[in-house]
């Protein structure tokens, strides 16, 4: 928050509790037209309206509250770079409560990261603690269960686009990915019609049982020269480069969508995706074992 911000919620503060102050102080005194009567002339249903001052008690606790706003004000504004004559903020008590945690269980992960991820995975605390680090940090986008969803990943199966080896997800973690697909309509013959013919013929890569019709046959045929340009990338099998993050094509995994309109799609328009780093957010220590929680999702 800006030093700008900061002053003017505590001016407004300010003038809200010198506002009560007068307001308070301003009507502990009747006139003496209204100490002539009991009420104020109002009425309602029969009921009238008494002219009675506030018990001292109800107006000690209304002066004692604006006493506390002020103390606490002066105490604690935790308001930008004015923190009171206690310095205090929300972010440093944070700070302070995430040093002290890590303080506490950075011994149990500097244990963890003497196994191997490859035998870590197996251990019962690591499920645990590897849970609680992928529900904070992976949870938002492949899901609470790690199946994924539409253009995130599903980290159960043993589909990898960069590979599920223990180091190459360490690394995927811990530096990210970023994935990118150019627009292919040109490439694959510029034409509606030639970019619904890839989309059947990679369609028909998982699907074989497709080519049984003879209009998809036409189509895979008229595709399968053309498919030369996705092969750079893919692979003449098809099979997908896990260097470059290239997907298998032949295995009906589809990470944005197995539709014939998806799979257009993706050759029209091309397709970016991007898994941010955590080296920043996470140690080195966590970074071990959120990756052997990660490992063995999709171990037996």
């Amino acid at each position: 928050m800006s030093d700008f911000w900061s002053v003017y919620i505590i001016a407004i503060v300010v003038l809200n509790l010198v506002g009560c102050a007068f307001l308070l102080f301003a009507n502990l005194r009747m006139t003496p037209e209204e100490t002539r009567s009991d009420t104020t002339g109002h009425s309602f249903d029969g009921i009238q309206e008494r002219n009675q001052p506030l018990p001292r008690w109800w107006l000690y606790l209304f002066v004692l509250t604006l006493l506390f706003s002020v103390v606490y004000l002066v105490l604690y504004p935790g308001l930008g770079r004015f923190g009171g004559l206690l310095n205090w903020s929300s972010v440093g008590q944070w700070q302070e409560e995430v040093d002290w945690v890590e303080k506490q269980t950075a011994p149990l992960f500097e244990q963890f990261a003497k196994v191997p991820i490859e035998e870590l995975h197996a251990y019962p605390e690591t499920r645990d603690v590897g849970g609680r680090l992928f529900a904070n940090n992976c949870a938002l986008c492949h899901g609470s269960d790690a199946r994924g969803a539409k253009g995130y990943p599903n980290l159960t199966d043993d589909d990898w686009l960069y590979g599920g080896s223990a180091d190459a997800i360490l690394t995927s973690i811990r530096d990210g990915r970023h994935g990118q697909m150019p627009p292919m309509a040109a490439a694959v013959g510029g034409t509606d019609q030639a970019v619904r013919d890839m989309a059947l013929y990679v369609q028909s890569l998982s699907r074989p049982s497709m080519t049984d019709q003879p209009e998809v046959a036409a189509s895979v045929a008229r595709a399968e020269p053309r498919f030369a340009v996705c092969a750079a990338c893919h692979g003449q099998d098809a099979r997908g480069n896990q260097a470059l993050g290239a997907p298998n094509l032949t295995d009906g995994i589809w990470l944005h969508g197995a539709r014939l309109e998806d799979i257009e799609t993706t050759i029209r328009e091309g397709r970016s995706g991007r898994m941010p780093p955590h080296e920043s957010v996470l140690s080195e220590e966590r970074l071990h074992v959120l990756a052997a929680y990660v490992y063995g999702l999709s171990q037996p």
